[in-house]
């Protein structure tokens, strides 16, 4: 157990270190980058630098992996360098022993990830989201509740809210929609309903409507008028509402199930979001199969050239999986393959691979 406990506290400390080194390059490359997007007239040198702060979370998450078998490529290397690796099997211990406390810190710096890192990354990239919205003069004009769908859409006449119970998959069809108009001085001027309304060439096509005026020193319901069809105009298109959804890495993990449930039930696709999610639990198992990979190539006797190769071997195979994994996500996005298999099947394989390399190595 004191071995064992030695290793694991080795492995979190590479790992911590490799992972605030990376923490602080893509801070500053976040900076440089933001500082050309955003600089000048757009925004004052604080809220570029939120911006690169709100951003290097999202970054540094994505590259977990990377930092993982990096973080295993070098204590494994140090390991062989200092003959602890040697002196470890002297006294007994097998080469796949060795490896279960890092296999173990790996799982549970994924968990953690997921559990907690996953929120922060989230809450932070709403934010930013948000600030470059502000900064360009834009905002979100759609948003998902356990009521239905509400978008919102303006010009230089005034602004329009629009409510509906469920829509079609590309958001440009509503069911039960409400439309509340407001004027440029934000004066309501009227309440609308339809039955269906169709977003079509710069305009809601309205079928079975009946107008509440609100502007008027009537009461709304004296004054209310129905008619088959009518027309709003409208800047919105469907591009403009499905993009509004975010990316499923803006949710936090804790919150992903609902906001699934609430887009399957205003008639929108979740398989997306479906997949993100099997994707994130899937993370310690992907985390600690990078570790193995890492383990696998460097934790033998390193002689003559053979570290450079095998650093590069255990780097080339990861950068493979990550690669499968990323094109199964996509699969797994379309609908071709189920979004289990498309989340776990990567890691599994990368963990049988990585360990069939090791008994080979070990036992010959």
């Amino acid at each position: 157990m004191i071995l064992d406990r030695y290793f694991a506290r080795r492995f979190a400390y590479i790992f911590g270190a490799i992972f605030g080194i990376f923490a602080i390059i893509l801070t500053f490359l976040g900076l440089a980058d933001n500082l050309r997007r955003y600089g000048g007239d757009a925004g004052s040198f604080g809220d570029i630098l939120d911006l690169a702060l709100l951003d290097a979370p999202s970054g540094v998450y994505q590259i977990l992996p990377l930092i993982m078998i990096i973080a295993s490529i070098s204590m494994f290397l140090g390991l062989s360098r200092s003959s602890e690796l040697v002196v470890t099997r002297a006294a007994g211990r097998s080469g796949l022993r060795l490896l279960l406390a890092p296999l173990i810190v790996s799982v549970l710096i994924g968990a953690i990830g997921v559990a907690v890192m996953n929120p922060v990354v989230a809450a932070t990239s709403r934010a930013f989201e948000s600030k470059v919205a502000t900064l360009r003069g834009g905002g979100s004009v759609l948003s998902l509740s356990s009521s239905g769908l509400w978008l919102r859409q303006g010009d230089d006449t005034g602004q329009t809210v629009i409510h509906a119970a469920r829509t079609n998959l590309s958001g440009t069809t509503l069911w039960d929609a409400t439309f509340l108009t407001f004027a440029p001085d934000g004066m309501p001027q009227s309440r609308i309903k339809a039955d269906i309304a169709v977003l079509n060439n710069g305009a809601w096509t309205l079928n079975g409507v009946k107008t509440w005026p609100l502007n008027t020193a009537d009461t709304p319901e004296a004054a209310a008028t129905v008619s088959a069809t009518a027309s709003i105009s409208s800047s919105l298109t469907a591009d403009q509402i499905r993009n509004n959804f975010g990316t499923p890495s803006s949710i936090s993990i804790w919150d992903l199930p609902a906001f699934i449930q609430r887009l399957q039930s205003a008639g929108f696709s979740a398989q997306r979001h479906i997949v993100w999610l099997q994707m994130e639990l899937s993370q310690p198992l992907f985390l600690g199969a990078m570790m193995l990979i890492g383990a696998a190539f460097t934790m033998r006797p390193q002689r003559g050239g053979k570290v450079g190769l095998n650093v590069m071997s255990a780097i080339l195979l990861a950068f493979t999986i990550y690669f499968i994994r990323n094109f199964a996500q996509i699969l797994g996005e379309n609908g071709d393959v189920p979004a289990a298999l498309a989340a776990w099947a990567p890691p599994l394989a990368a963990a049988g691979v990585a360990l069939g390399i090791l008994l080979q190595r070990e036992d010959g």
